[in-house]
């Protein structure tokens, strides 16, 4: 049987190009001299007769062979650092990068990383906090191992996995005239200013739902990428928001904001677990994820 005839620092040096679409960027990652990575990426395509990227200006993108391959480069590289971890004993050791829509990352994220700390101290969790479209891309294009989002999600090359369940709450000051309403209509939600999250982001994709049928009639006064900059325009008296209950529940104890009663509108979301179809899943990730559906 022959030799394989590629090195695993080949595929270090394919995937760190392929992520960084620059080979001096791509070197420094895998402390290698540029001369190194670039010499190491032009014998792995001699060796088989291929081109891998296709220059455009300054960057190297992926030429559509690169594009096919990359995914099983991702896998077996991935076996490899197990195997080589299982062979030191040590099967959850490493660094983690997890990605988190701002909710989950703010309010739910913290309590489960210092949990799989806990449980595995030689792993780590690198947190990296942005919208469900960002974080979605991120995992796509193996830059996250894994992302926790909120809201509805369809892409081919993701696996979407149901999380737990949760809810979007309309709110306003404690002074705000609907504060005490048992039931607030239609027509008074279209009577409002509303703070809301960016386009792109789970929490803004589930308050369009529910506000299907009159969302074109609301009057949009702000749109915030920050949950706690929301709640602070509320506090300010500059509209009334909406957003998961999880992230407003101290709000509500303190009583700085109140909850708006509107049963005829459904709020309900489910959180989901999103992986690569084509991730190898590691024994720190196969751990991590028990934590998040403990």
């Amino acid at each position: 049987m022959s030799g394989i005839r590629y090195s695993l620092r080949q595929l270090e040096v394919f995937l760190a190009t392929a992520r960084f679409e620059n080979v001096t960027r791509a070197a420094d990652s895998l402390a290698m001299s540029q001369s190194a990575a670039s010499g190491s990426l032009k014998e792995l395509e001699q060796q088989f007769g291929i081109q891998l990227f296709d220059r455009v200006g300054k960057r190297l993108q992926l030429s559509e062979l690169g594009r096919q391959l990359r995914p099983a480069a991702e896998r077996l590289l991935g076996q490899a650092r197990a195997f080589e971890q299982a062979l030191g004993g040590n099967e959850v050791v490493g660094r983690l990068e997890v990605g988190a829509t701002l909710t989950i990352g703010n309010y739910l994220a913290v309590a489960l990383i210092a949990e799989f700390r806990r449980r595995h101290p030689l792993a780590d969790i690198a947190l990296h906090v942005a919208n469900t479209q960002t974080i979605a891309e991120q995992v796509a294009s193996f830059e996250l191992d894994m992302g926790l989002i909120e809201g509805e999600l369809v892409h081919p090359d993701l696996e979407t996995l149901h999380w737990r369940a949760d809810e979007l709450q309309v709110f306003a000051t404690p002074g705000h005239p609907l504060a005490s309403a048992r039931r607030i209509t239609d027509a008074e939600l279209k009577l409002q200013r509303w703070i809301v999250r960016e386009p792109g982001s789970g929490t803004r994709q589930t308050f369009e739902r529910a506000m299907h049928g009159i969302l074109s009639d609301l009057d949009i006064a702000l749109e915030l990428q920050h949950t706690e900059a929301i709640k602070r325009a509320v506090e300010a008296g500059l509209g009334v928001g909406c957003l998961s209950r999880i992230s407003l529940e101290d709000a509500f104890r303190r009583g700085t904001l109140v909850p708006l009663h509107v049963p005829q509108r459904d709020f309900s979301r489910e959180l989901y677990l999103i992986l690569h179809r084509d991730k190898f899943h590691s024994a720190t990730l196969r751990r991590w994820l028990d934590v998040c559906r403990a």
